[in-house]
């Protein structure tokens, strides 16, 4: 067997071409600028914002930032599989309601209702996957249509009245803390570790960047796409459902009118976070990075008295913003790889 010998030095591991390099560099660069303006953030709202650095704080942004993480997660594996999925906000929060009227006004009890939401969230998945993959419709308009109907159905059922979930220890610990950490936030980090194992050592992962890169090659390779874009939004589908159980737990109720926007969150947070929005390339760290980064921001925009209109025209200026950065290094990259 032959070895790759550099000039100058001997070697039995081939040294990877400059080019290669460079594009790591740059597909690290979001991360390392995220940390970046997290730490200058931290530093500018510790000494601006009251309390900011206090623990009950903090543990309220570990808090906010499940709730955009979690569902982040699959919308972060379909983008990055050249898809979007912008029903995120009606399904939290419809996903709430049936979980508050299935413990409650439906008998089911807990263990049953949050075994139905859950089944709900991954068929409602499903059915916005299997429209992209059977018919072709576009995840953008399949997902619209859920956005709708899934609003819809959230305030039809309730009247757009909260609907209260019971009480009893399994909702205390669901919506409260273990071990003094908000259960969401755990939640968040177990299901990190897995998505990062799925999209990093298993070949379903592999699937998802190379269907994002260039579905006609994956298809043509053997990869079954249609199953894998089914697959996509069924987990994207089972996050937001999951996501409106917790906010239900917390809030002791269902809300139709809850999680309204939550899908521009995400939407920015996985952006943010370096993934391009034409497919192919992104990584969890820098969506997690981006969602922590859009929790301080809100947090610290609330502690600073800022008008809640006026954190939306933050909130757009930083998605433009973001947009901006990712295009510019699309174009980094895509310039080494071809020189």
């Amino acid at each position: 067997m032959s070895s790759t010998l550099v000039a100058g030095k001997p070697s039995g591991t081939p040294s990877p071409p400059a080019s290669a390099v460079r594009v790591r560099r740059l597909r690290h660069l979001n991360e390392f600028g995220l940390l970046a303006a997290i730490v200058v953030l931290y530093i500018a709202l510790g000494v601006t914002a009251g309390g900011f650095l206090g623990a009950d704080n903090q543990l309220g942004i570990l808090r906010d930032a499940a709730t955009v993480g979690i569902p982040a997660l699959g919308v972060t594996l379909v983008i990055i599989a050249g898809e979007i999925d912008i029903s995120i906000g009606p399904a939290v929060a419809f996903a709430s309601v049936l979980f508050a009227k299935g413990a409650t006004e439906w008998g089911l009890g807990l263990p049953f209702a949050l075994l139905l939401t859950l089944v709900a969230g991954v068929l409602w998945g499903s059915a916005a996957g299997w429209l992209r993959a059977r018919f072709g419709v576009p995840s953008f308009i399949a997902t619209l249509g859920l956005w709708s109907a899934l609003g819809g159905l959230a305030l039809y059922t309730t009247n757009a009245l909260p609907v209260a979930t019971p009480d009893g220890g399994f909702m205390d610990a669901l919506g409260g803390k273990i071990l003094g950490v908000p259960t969401p936030a755990i939640v968040l980090v177990l299901l990190f570790l897995a998505f990062w194992y799925v999209a990093r050592r298993t070949a379903y992962g592999r699937s998802v960047y190379a269907v994002g890169g260039n579905a006609a090659a994956a298809q043509l390779a053997g990869i079954p796409i249609g199953r894998v874009r089914v697959l996509l939004f069924a987990t994207t589908g089972l996050l937001a459902a999951l996501t409106g159980i917790l906010m239900a737990a917390r809030l002791g109720s269902g809300n139709g009118g809850a999680a309204a926007g939550l899908e521009f969150d995400v939407i920015a947070a996985v952006v943010i976070g370096g993934t391009a929005l034409a497919g192919g390339r992104g990584s969890l760290i820098g969506t997690m990075l981006g969602v922590l980064f859009i929790s301080v921001i809100a947090n610290g925009l609330v502690l600073l008295g800022v008008n809640s209109f006026l954190q939306d025209v933050v909130r757009g200026v930083i998605i433009v913003g973001a947009v901006l950065v990712n295009v510019v290094i699309s174009r980094k990259g895509l310039a080494t790889r071809t020189t």
